[in-house]
């Protein structure tokens, strides 16, 4: 990123210099930074497959209704319309700054009629005046500022296309996992309201027996208590539910509302680990490609920073006619014409060419280190992402298993109990670990599916990266 190039003019007239000079700037032409990247993964799955890059991945859940969400927060999110929006904005913004380069040419009619008086004693004058003039000017870029700057702005304005691309790609996830989660809530709410029907039938049964004489009043307060308990759990998760609802609706770029469900939670299949390498990611994640792209336009604002330190030179042109009548705009003597030429060279400013550059090369640093930055966060992403996937997985095993000793131990301890071997607390201590346990299973259950989620979006899937284009064409190709 150090390499320059520099134009030296010789005395060979200004039309052959502009010619020589055509292809030149002033300023460090851009290089891809080497950035170390890991070999492989630490947390690589064994169980990774090669996964389509074109791909809909959020399909492999088999669940129409989330394949139905994530299209209308495609079509109706406002994040994603503002990202577009800007993209637009930038592109404009690029065309003003690129017909810099072209000369500008204008045309402007105009007609008077005035009278005055020559000196005093004579009579009035009445006069017409009639002229037609066409005018051009250009700025020689001869030392790359024009250039430069066009240069900042085409990466400006694909950088925002990148930016567009990681929102795509962070609405389609939150979707995906908002949507697991309601589920996973939907599901708390099926276990909780079992067991409130469940503690609701042993709490009318221990008023029966203290009616009887049979119970005491602890067990029957004990049993109230626990009914209690889960009534609470169903409000709770009820208020979940809604919630994430309304978080849904705004995803979806709607009012708040109620939510359509497909799958429950532990019908969803569990879409396949993608395999990857750390290096991919340069070329798929957006948001390295969007830092790399304001490191080329900080890398040509030094140029465009520089070549003020030279001579800025200035054509202009007019031809017209001027007569006193419509009809004499088109003989000979009422043309008019005028050429000009104006060179600008800097001598004294204070220093406010040097600060602009030293500011500029600073400005290439941050984006430098961001750039950097970006990348290193990328592959912390994924390793994050695969750990949690193993990791949720061996605890949603581990607790599958808890479930089923835990739903052995409520059992036989109520059996206990009914034999009148037991006390009915270990009856209560049971029940309340494996509602616990259910509930830390639905949990991870909506774990797993989110950090396989969590992984497609760390490794930038969800929007297909452009080809390199074969031809320019009228808005800048990413590349």
């Amino acid at each position: 990123m150090k390499t320059r190039s520099y134009c030296t003019l010789r005395p060979l007239g200004l039309i052959v210099a502009t010619a020589c000079l055509g292809a030149c700037a002033v300023g460090p032409d851009y290089r891809r930074p080497a950035v170390e990247t890991p070999s492989s993964f630490r947390y690589a799955s064994p169980q990774a497959e090669a996964v389509d890059t074109s791909l809909d991945w959020w399909t492999q859940f088999n669940d129409p209704v989330l394949d139905d969400l994530v299209a209308k927060a495609l079509a109706q999110n406002k994040d994603l319309a503002i990202a577009a929006a800007r993209v637009e904005e930038f592109y404009g913004r690029y065309v003003v700054t690129r017909a810099g380069l072209f000369p500008q040419v204008s045309a402007n009619f105009g007609a008077s009629r005035s009278r005055g008086v020559p000196a005093p004693g004579y009579p009035p004058v009445v006069g017409n005046q009639v002229q037609l003039n066409g005018a051009v000017s250009w700025e020689l870029d001869l030392f790359g500022h024009l250039r430069r700057l066009t240069e900042a702005a085409r990466a400006d304005y694909l950088g925002t296309k990148s930016a567009q691309q990681a929102t795509r790609i962070a609405i389609i996830a939150n979707v995906a996992t908002s949507y697991l989660q309601l589920r996973d809530f939907d599901n708390q709410l099926v276990i909780a309201q079992a067991t409130l029907e469940s503690r609701k039938g042993a709490l009318d049964l221990f008023n029966e027996r203290y009616a009887g004489g049979v119970v005491s009043r602890l067990q029957v307060s004990q049993a109230r208590s626990e009914y209690e308990s889960a009534q609470t759990s169903v409000f709770s998760i009820q208020q979940e539910i809604a919630q994430q609802e309304d978080a849904i609706s705004l995803l979806l770029g709607q009012n708040p509302g109620p939510i359509p469900r497909g799958k429950a939670i532990t019908d969803l299949a569990a879409p396949a680990i993608p395999a990857g390498l750390p290096s991919a990611l340069l070329e798929r994640r957006p948001d390295i490609l969007q830092a790399e792209q304001a490191l080329i336009s900080a890398n040509a604002s030094i140029g465009a920073a520089r070549a003020l330190y030279f001579p800025q030179i200035s054509l202009t042109g007019l031809f017209g006619a001027a007569s006193t009548a419509l009809s004499g705009l088109w003989t000979g003597p009422a043309r008019v014409w005028s050429f000009a030429g104006v060179v600008t060279q800097p001598i004294f400013e204070g220093g406010a060419i040097a600060g602009g550059v030293h500011q500029a090369e600073a400005v290439q640093q941050e984006a430098l280190f961001s750039y950097e930055q970006t990348i290193q966060q990328a592959f912390a992403d994924v390793e994050n992402a695969l750990v949690g996937v193993a990791r949720t997985r061996d605890q949603l095993n581990s607790t599958t298993r808890q479930v089923a000793a835990l739903t052995e131990y409520s059992s036989v301890a109520r059996d206990l109990y009914e034999g009148g071997y037991t006390s009915y607390l270990e009856v209560l201590d049971a029940e309340r670990s494996l509602f616990t346990a259910q509930l830390q299973q639905s949990s991870l259950q909506d774990q797993e599916l989110a950090q396989i989620v969590n992984l497609y979006k760390a490794l930038g899937y969800g929007w297909t990266p452009p080809a390199p284009p074969a031809a320019e064409s009228a808005k800048p190709s990413q590349s």
